[in-house]
């Protein structure tokens, strides 16, 4: 995991080789980058579009490397995708490490988390309890 502000710039198609794969849930000028920096025949999986859903890049990654991006549809997948997906997360996560990546908020510290998230401050995921 890296501070997002390290890949969000734009940057030249072909990078130092740094990844073998990334998983990249801001899409723009980050996923574009990380495809620049993926090595040979390496794979970058898009599951988001937090910085925006243009894609400023060339084909030079995929040409000259290689790599293989691949897009992650968990809004519209059939049940019978899922279904096999949750069971594979539930047999093989070790659920200590959810605690390393996320944060707890009550729904009345969902606005202040927010903020965090804008400003940089948070790593992982926030998860809201609505109940607390």
């Amino acid at each position: 995991m890296i501070d997002r502000n390290e890949l969000a710039q734009p940057g030249k198609p072909l990078q130092k080789e740094r990844w073998s794969g990334v998983v990249d849930s801001v899409g723009s000028h980050t996923l574009a980058n990380a495809c620049a920096q993926t090595r040979y025949r390496g794979v970058v999986i898009a599951c988001g579009l937090a910085q925006g859903m243009d894609f400023p890049s060339s084909v030079a990654p995929f040409i000259l490397r290689g790599i293989s991006l691949l897009g992650i549809d968990s809004v519209m997948a059939p049940h019978a995708v899922r279904e096999p997906a949750w069971n594979r997360l539930a047999r093989d996560l070790d659920l200590s490490n959810l605690d390393r990546i996320s944060t707890l908020v009550g729904l009345e510290g969902a606005l202040s988390a927010a903020q965090d998230i804008v400003a940089g401050k948070i790593r992982g995921r926030v998860v809201v309890d609505v109940n607390r």
